[in-house]
């Protein structure tokens, strides 16, 4: 080979080197990005943790921030009220929710308080709203039982 030939292939070489070092780096880099952690752990006592604590709650009992019945029962309770999954009371079937609220003495509070408990065996405590105020629950029972 001659002078210039060599010179070449040595040039090519160097270049597909640096080249191909360059694209493993962005290549890191960009899953180092994709699986970097979303989020950080706050234990008691850190930084923060303070943070955290001095920000209110998202429906922080202000009346104006309160969903109504319905929209809670449309994001949270329809899943299960609407097809009656595991004995709930079906939307609207004022009978169903009479005898509910009759085994409660009565009080629409007694019944949100089991709600807010869970009724075995299907509704989990709070249904499956664990953000949801007392009075969004209770709203969101009235609404359901159509009485």
């Amino acid at each position: 080979m001659t002078i210039v030939k060599k010179f070449l292939v040595a040039s090519a070489t160097m270049l597909a080197l640096v080249a191909g070092t360059a694209f493993a780096s962005s290549v890191d880099q960009a899953i180092a990005e994709r699986i970097k952690p979303f989020g950080n752990v706050c234990l008691l006592g850190d930084p923060c943790a303070d943070e955290v604590a001095a920000t209110p709650a998202s429906n922080g009992g202000d009346v104006a921030d309160a969903r109504s019945g319905q929209q809670v029962y449309q994001q949270f309770c329809t899943s299960c009220h609407a097809n009656g999954v595991l004995g709930a009371p079906l939307t609207n079937d004022a009978d169903a929710w009479g005898e509910r609220l009759a085994a409660w003495n009565d009080s629409w509070e007694e019944l949100t308080d089991s709600a807010i408990a869970g009724i075995p065996p299907g509704m989990p405590a709070r249904g499956t709203c664990s953000d949801c105020s007392d009075d969004e629950l209770m709203e969101s029972i009235k609404y359901m039982s159509g009485l």
